[in-house]
């Protein structure tokens, strides 16, 4: 008999015990298959497997729709008077517009990258498409910028599909780099501080600051300037952004909207004291309160903001014909806007991406942000779509790591954050009740939290801090983000070229200098 014959007798035996000894064994109960709608949900974006549960999906989701809405009234007083005919038209068309590059970028988030994170038009990219590209002297019209804006997004998504964002973020200069937010972060706050009056005019200085003396003023409560009237809504604003601090100190969740409501609230309470004191004068604090039909602000975005970029958006005849202005200008200015945009989207984005994925530990072995690419595409497309809604660059927001904080880790989160804003967009009449001042706490805050890049420039390094200290602050005394970009790479190669390390400046870097150069040169913008 073979070995394998023998081995055969003896495993019979033994499977035919082992049998037995199971069938004596009480079975298991099978799970049924759970295939109930929520439960594909649950596995289509990972919840149960993340370690989360819908309950905290919601509340993320709740929470990072707190902490960002603010930017559609923000956005509104934006352009609101560079849209139709202005004001409440205006008003509803870009708010609508802002809500639906908030809800498309958010739900490509959603459903193309699966990750916790919400998009909507960028604080500072709007700021200087509103108070840059926009300015009366450079002739372009609110339609002439969403082409920058939609060049924009098709330079981020060809750098993104090719592979080449790698390499132009290499060719800008870590001084500049680490300056574009701080830059932006002053620039915006700047802004806010000139809406609410905190920073006025001032014939020798050019700005200055409010006068808060009522002494000798005649009247005690009259809205002129250096009275208790017109120091209302400078009062009102400080008030709103030492609350948003402290709601930020206590965790509190969407601080920053909080902190506007309430501002709004006071606003009208020292109207209404103002009011009742018998001042004429204090009339001027009130907003003509007219809660119109929601649906107006969408017959206005239909009819002035949706499709502008292709119908209204590639006639630059308004520009051509402003003194000093040429074709020649004009491509310049089109070049350079665009790659300010695209940087300036670019970095916030990247940034925005790593910092908030580091708060909910979604980060690959390699310290990158899972599924980086996707989130990357789709930042691209929601830009493109964006200015196609007509409204400024939609990105990736920071306060998305609001809701990565309270819980949020997968797509779920963003898609909660999506239906949000779907309910928010009929809610433009109540939103355009919040003043100017209220609106500027946020823009005032938001350049707080800006601000904090300023540690990672070497201050110790007199080559890459004239770098830094250039590209913030012609951002803010030159009252233009792209200049600042384009100083601050200009004063990079100087500075290379006269220390004798021209090895250090790179083909691409030369290239970008010598754009903004040109731009200098050339254009008004």
């Amino acid at each position: 008999m073979s070995d394998q014959t023998q081995q055969t007798e003896v495993e019979q035996p033994v499977a035919a015990e082992e049998q037995s000894a199971a069938a004596e064994q009480p079975s298991a109960p099978v799970q049924p298959q759970k295939n109930g709608f929520w439960d594909k949900v649950d596995r289509w974006f990972g919840i149960t497997k993340s370690g989360s549960n819908y309950r905290t999906e919601i509340v993320a989701g709740l929470t990072t729709f707190m902490a960002m809405v603010y930017i559609l009234m923000v956005n509104a007083g934006f352009f609101q008077g560079v849209i139709g005919s202005g004001g409440d038209e205006g008003y509803g068309a870009a708010y609508i517009a802002t809500a639906m590059g908030a809800i498309v970028g958010t739900m490509l988030m959603a459903f193309m990258a699966k990750m916790p994170l919400a998009q909507a038009s960028g604080m500072g990219i709007n700021a200087f498409i509103a108070f840059t590209l926009l300015d009366v002297s450079t002739g372009l019209t609110y339609a002439n910028t969403m082409v920058f804006v939609l060049l924009d997004g098709v330079i981020f998504l060809l750098l993104t599909v090719t592979g080449l964002r790698k390499k132009i973020f290499e060719a800008i200069p870590a001084g500049v780099r680490h300056a574009i937010p701080v830059g932006i972060g002053l620039f915006i706050a700047f802004i806010g501080m000139q809406q609410a009056g905190i920073i006025v005019d001032n014939s020798s200085t050019l700005t200055g600051f409010i006068s808060f003396n009522v002494l000798g003023s005649g009247a005690f409560m009259t809205y002129e300037a250096g009275t208790v009237g017109g120091m209302m809504p400078a009062i009102v604003a400080i008030a709103g952004v030492i609350a948003i601090a402290v709601l930020s100190k206590k965790n509190v969740k969407g601080a920053v909207l909080w902190g506007l409501l309430g501002s709004a609230v006071l606003y009208y309470v020292l109207a209404g004291i103002a009011y009742a004191a018998n001042v004429a004068a204090a009339e001027a604090m009130f907003i003509d309160i007219d809660i119109a039909d929601p649906f107006d602000a969408f017959v206005s975005w239909g009819n002035n903001s949706v499709g502008a970029v292709f119908y209204e958006g590639f006639d630059f005849s308004h520009y051509l014909g402003t003194d000093g202005n040429s074709v020649g200008s004009l491509v310049v200015v089109l070049i350079t806007s665009a790659i300010s945009l695209c940087m300036i989207d670019m970095f916030d984005t990247i940034g925005t991406l790593y910092g908030a994925c580091s708060k909910g530990n979604l980060l690959d072995e390699n310290g990158t942000p899972i599924r980086m690419e996707k989130m990357m595409l789709a930042d691209a497309i929601a830009t493109c779509t964006g200015a196609i809604a007509g409204t400024s660059t939609v990105t990736t927001f920071v306060e998305s790591s609001s809701g990565v904080v309270a819980g949020g880790r997968t797509g779920f989160t963003s898609l909660i954050t999506g239906l949000c804003f779907i309910v928010a967009m009929f809610l433009s009449p109540i939103a355009q009740l919040i003043p100017r001042c209220a609106t500027a706490t946020a823009l005032i805050w938001v350049g707080v939290l800006m601000m904090s890049s300023v540690t990672k420039i070497d201050w110790n390094d007199a080559a890459d801090s004239i770098v830094a200290f250039m590209t913030f602050m012609v951002m803010l005394l030159g009252y233009s983000i792209s200049k600042g970009i384009g100083m601050g790479i200009i004063t990079f190669i100087i500075v290379r070229l006269c220390t004798g390390k021209v090895k250090e400046i790179s083909v691409a870097t030369w290239v970008i200098g010598i754009i903004f150069l040109a731009t200098f040169l050339i254009s008004s913008v």
